[in-house]
């Protein structure tokens, strides 16, 4: 039985892989065509092009992996039934269990790679795809997706760990090397004042020290005055100061406006979680984020559930449909499971379902499809 378990791993294997590859080879030359009319628009080059599409690859292979190990699970199976050595399979004992945990076994090394693949390896050359991009065009993220800049929000905390004031952020241009400009900072009290003005003309982060802006120009606005005297009108008067260079404490970091050049389907977990966490304690909407990271747990484990569902493939006679129609059929249901996923994560945005089941319920759908596929098999 080891010797039919590691052929069959070996057959999948080697179909998936191949699979990937063509599909992978279709799409990068869609983005490679979409990148053309850009090339000779503000220093956009061929090279350039290359370069970035060459970088979203790992991306891409991220986002193909189910439909991949589908198609290629399907083929394997299909094959062997056209050749009857699937019928020898089950005349020497494998039962549908047993064909269902030797899918199993390969299916969950597909799901590490595909773990690895979307956590440490996909995210760090999206972001690097996307500044190379920026650096070529000669654009910076704010000009390119903003037209008034990138609006962050911020929190003062006091000494005991409360919240001291808030801080509306609005930086008009964000370099690809992490450089700022143009600076706008609002600060509320906690009774939402306003406290203060601040613009600068640059900014620069250092790891450990905090932010350092440039050209400050402070306007500090007075509080309210109980029962005001005119001495006391005269004493509370607005303040300008300015200032070449202070430094910023802040908790917010680069990380944050690099957000803004990546798409969080294409960001890692651990990013996701952190930026959520920033959203949360400052006050505003999650659920993007959120559903993408459900989306980033739940969506390796599809090339499982794709795995299962392609094995009632392998009991359907010859005479029932060739393989390249079983392989027709697997496109289909692939392209449907990328529509379905995309569907629920517009739905479940708009009509604010729970992320989990908005990233969950498509692996779910197709699950129970599989499942009920196999009993209806097993039954008949």
């Amino acid at each position: 039985m080891k010797t039919i378990r590691r052929y069959l791993w070996m057959e999948i294997a080697s179909a998936t892989l191949f699979v990937l590859f063509a599909l992978l080879a279709l799409f990068l030359f869609f983005d490679m065509v979409a990148q053309l009319d850009e090339i000779g628009q503000r220093g956009f080059r061929f090279r350039d092009a290359l370069f970035f599409v060459a970088l979203t690859l790992p991306s891409r292979t991220y986002e193909l992996m189910p439909i991949a190990a589908l198609i290629g699970t399907i083929y394997a199976l299909s094959k062997l039934a056209a050749n009857s050595e699937f019928t020898i399979m089950r005349v020497s004992g494998m039962s549908t269990r047993r064909l269902m945990n030797s899918l199993i076994g390969i299916g969950l090394i597909i799901v590490a790679l595909t773990y690895v693949l979307g956590e440490f390896i996909s995210p760090p050359a999206e972001q690097l795809a996307q500044r190379a991009r920026l650096q070529a065009t000669g654009s910076p993220i704010s000009v390119r997706e903003f037209r008034s800049g990138i609006w962050v929000r911020d929190v003062v905390r006091a000494p005991g760990g409360g919240v001291a004031a808030f801080r509306f952020i609005n930086v008009r241009q964000v370099a690809p090397d992490g450089n700022t400009r143009d600076w706008r900072v609002f600060e509320f009290d906690r009774d939402y004042k306003l406290g203060s003005i601040m613009t600068a003309e640059t900014g620069r982060y250092e790891p450990g020290s905090g932010w350092t802006l440039f050209n400050v120009v402070e306007t500090r606005l007075p509080g309210p005055v109980a029962a005001a005297t005119v001495p006391q009108m005269k004493a509370a008067r607005t303040e300008v100061v300015r200032s070449e260079q202070v430094a910023w404490q802040s908790e917010l970091k680069p990380d944050i406006f690099g957000v803004m050049i990546v798409q969080p389907e294409r960001m890692a977990g651990w990013d996701l979680a952190q930026y959520i966490q920033h959203l949360a304690d400052n006050r505003q909407q999650t659920e993007r984020y959120e559903i993408a990271f459900w989306s980033k747990l739940f969506y390796p484990w599809a090339a499982l559930v794709m795995m299962v569902l392609a094995l009632p493939f392998a009991f359907l006679h010859v005479r029932s449909g060739g393989v390249s129609f079983k392989i027709f059929a697997g496109v289909m249901i692939g392209v449907a499971f990328y529509g379905l996923n995309k569907l629920f994560a517009h739905l479940g945005l708009l009509n604010t379902w729970p992320p989990i089941i908005v990233a969950a319920l498509p692996s779910l759908v197709v699950l129970a499809t599989a499942m009920s596929a196999l009993y209806w098999l097993e039954r008949r």
